[in-house]
């Protein structure tokens, strides 16, 4: 299928869209663009995926494949970083809300654990967007991209899940000795 286009995409015999030389050449622009090198054959893989796509969906094979190839594992390895930067933003958020500043021991363990029984018990769609918003730390913006509907309905689910997941708090941690409920 590869080889029916008007201009031919160079590598082997096999179909792979990517020759020796190429595959280094990417290998190095995702080395040099900080991606550690355990994740190095997957970046391999998604420029070669990216490139069979592109020739599958019709579009012409890009003139100068080693070039093409590079710009998109340069792309890969800013997307390596964005992913670090969120998953490290994810963790120190998490990080604090295991280990809050002023409840003593078991205080913090009862305020654990009826924020995840309040989460728990959320309607599916509520508790989505919660998690999408409070733990993946994504902007109101995409996660109406990502769920496909609009920037104000995620605002009326998370703000209804919050009330509900406050009101929860007020119950569990208000009753139990606390500092007299959260606010």
């Amino acid at each position: 299928m590869l080889r029916g286009t008007a201009r031919r995409v160079q590598g082997d015999d096999q179909g792979d869209p990517l020759d020796a030389a190429q595959e280094r050449r990417v290998r190095a622009v995702l080395a040099l663009g900080g991606v550690p090198q355990s994740d190095l054959p997957d970046g391999v893989q998604q420029v070669r995926l990216r490139l069979l796509e592109r020739t599958a969906n019709g579009q012409e094979a890009p003139r100068d494949v080693s070039a093409w190839a590079a710009v998109v594992a340069s792309r890969l390895a800013m997307d390596w970083h964005r992913a670090r930067r969120r998953q490290d933003r994810l963790g120190e958020r998490l990080a604090a809300l295991r280990a809050p500043a002023h409840p003593s021991g078991e205080e913090a363990s009862l305020l654990s654990l009826a924020v995840a029984r309040g989460r728990d018990e959320l309607p599916a769609v509520q508790r989505q967007v919660l998690v999408l918003r409070f733990f993946a730390d994504l902007p109101v913006r995409d996660i109406a991209g990502e769920l496909g509907i609009p920037e104000g309905t995620v605002k009326s689910r998370l703000h209804t899940a919050v009330r509900a997941l406050r009101g929860r708090l007020h119950e569990d941690y208000g009753n139990h000795g606390g500092r007299g409920g959260v606010r």
